[in-house]
């Protein structure tokens, strides 16, 4: 039991171990979303354009990517906020004071187990 509580402590166990990994797991997250509801609205075209061909469709996917990535910076949606908010308790704060004493409760649990 005690291996576990070291291996907590060393922070191998959480891949989202402070809240700037989890947020930026979740603009990641709103960007994706962001780029299928575009796909989606454009693939929802009623009839084919003049200028329609696969290089201009390549062309605008990468446009569309790249508007979703500046929504999702911007937090446009909002979707990276509510993840933070459902979320945010359940990793450590970025502060060097927290993660200082965090380390010393690990070391304490390693010392308890040997």
């Amino acid at each position: 039991m005690q291996v576990s509580n070291a291996t907590a402590a060393s922070g191998t166990s959480n891949p989202f171990e402070t809240k700037a990994a989890l947020q930026k797991a979740a603009q990641q997250f709103e960007a994706v979303f962001l780029r299928q509801m575009i796909g989606a609205m454009r693939s929802a075209s009623l009839a084919e354009g003049i200028t329609d061909s696969s290089a201009t469709q390549q062309f605008q996917d990468m446009a569309d990517a790249r508007t979703a990535d500046a929504m999702s910076t911007k937090g446009a949606m909002g979707i990276a906020e509510l993840l933070m908010h459902q979320f945010g308790a359940r990793v450590k704060d970025d502060s060097p004071a927290q993660t200082g004493s965090m380390a010393a409760t690990g070391t304490a649990t390693t010392a308890e187990g040997v």
